[in-house]
């Protein structure tokens, strides 16, 4: 066998190599880790609670697993809703592990067809506890409040759709290094949806005549009776 052949032949196995090398490596070990935001998908009438949550995936940027500095203590989180004709008015607020903490900034503007919430919190004060690796969805940090236009067809579904530009996870200072969004690759966006439930039937209510004849028949009875 020639001399080129026998490199061409090195190559060759080193390619190979290196091929079974990768294919070895488990797939979460090869992506980019990543945290998530999750919008939850439930069914209801009337005011639906839709809760929100953040899973803190360890190997990020940002986390409970990394040194003081660079743990999730900033969102910035945007949702749109759609169908608005279903909507009569929404709310986005904190929950979960967010709701007994004191943030130095707070704010939930809303627009037409859209609502965010704006949070930063003290590190050093206010940590928010997450739990790393926490089964999905993560911990739940808010909760957005829908109602339901009345008379709305039952099996409507309401769209609850992130943002992927506005949706981002920062530590306290907002640093640039850590900053984490979908277009980085660094954050994973679920959107949510409310589906329309019939509204329960309304009890019918005695009027007042009609509770006083009840009354009224029940004491005969008891007078036939002694």
């Amino acid at each position: 066998m020639s001399r080129n052949s026998n490199s061409a032949s090195l190559r060759i196995f080193a390619i190979l190599t290196a091929v079974v090398s990768l294919m070895t490596i488990a797939p979460e070990a090869r992506a980019q880790a990543a945290d998530t935001i999750t919008v939850g998908t439930v069914t209801g009438s009337g005011v639906v609670d839709v809760p929100v949550f953040i899973r803190d995936t360890a190997g990020t940027p940002l986390g409970i697993d990394q040194p003081a500095g660079s743990r999730i203590q900033s969102y910035s989180i945007r949702v749109t809703y759609a169908p608005t004709s279903a909507v009569q008015s929404i709310s986005f607020s904190r929950a979960g592990i967010t709701a007994p903490l004191t943030p130095t900034f707070e704010s939930s503007p809303a627009l037409p067809g859209s609502i965010s919430l704006l949070g930063n919190f003290a590190e050093a004060t206010n940590l928010i506890p997450f739990t790393s690796n926490l089964a999905a969805p993560g911990n739940q940090v808010a909760h957005l409040l829908v109602t339901i236009v009345p008379g709305t067809a039952p099996g409507t579904i309401i769209h609850l759709t992130l943002d992927p530009v506005l949706t981002q996870l920062t530590d306290e200072g907002g640093t640039p290094a850590t900053l984490e969004t979908e277009a980085n690759g660094r954050l994973i966006l679920a959107s949510g949806a409310v589906t329309v439930a019939a509204a329960p039937a309304a009890v019918p209510s005695l009027s007042t005549w009609a509770v006083l004849l009840l009354a009224a028949a029940l004491c005969a009875v008891v007078l036939l009776r002694i």
